[in-house]
């Protein structure tokens, strides 16, 4: 349980937020003077994305539940989780969203696990570069790939700025 922190403007794009449509400084004096219906979906929707989201990864994580907090672009999870893995994955997978800077967890876990590392990756990075790193060898790349399936379709397709589960040696 705890807070991880995501680079808000980086990730998969689910739902549909353009601040730039709701920055006062570029408002013109009509538009200030007139009533105008937000584009910008509600917590509840943004939270019912988020947890399809998780949905979508087959976690065993059950009584799942997402909260979303627009102004700090804050998802909180909560839930019971079968292993370390899903409780891991569930909070990437949402993390790794664009507008989402910030994930509390408050996921219960029924087997306990060492937790995993997670790693931001930065430009120039590769599974296998990162393999190196961690394992001494770059040959065991799959176990990084393996830990972050299925938010990861191919070892190939990382970019920076996105956060990824390592698992122990």
């Amino acid at each position: 349980m705890g807070m991880f922190s995501f680079a808000k403007d980086i990730g998969d794009k689910i739902f549909n937020r353009d601040d730039d449509k709701h920055d006062a400084k570029t408002e013109t004096k009509a538009e200030a003077n007139t009533q105008v219906k937000s584009s910008e979906p509600s917590a509840q929707s943004v939270a019912s994305l988020l947890l399809r989201r998780i949905q979508q990864q087959n976690l065993d994580i059950s009584n799942l539940k997402v909260k979303y907090n627009g102004s700090t672009d804050t998802a909180e999870i909560s839930g019971d989780a079968k292993t370390q893995a899903d409780r891991e994955k569930a909070i990437i997978a949402i993390g790794n969203v664009q507008n989402v800077a910030k994930v509390i967890d408050n996921i219960n876990i029924e087997e306990d696990a060492p937790e995993s590392t997670m790693y931001t990756v930065k430009s120039g990075d590769s599974l296998s570069k990162i393999a190196q790193n961690v394992y001494g060898s770059s040959g065991d790349y799959m176990k990084i790939f393996e830990a972050n399936k299925p938010m990861l379709s191919d070892p190939d397709k990382i970019y920076p700025g996105q956060v990824l589960r390592i698992p122990k040696p």
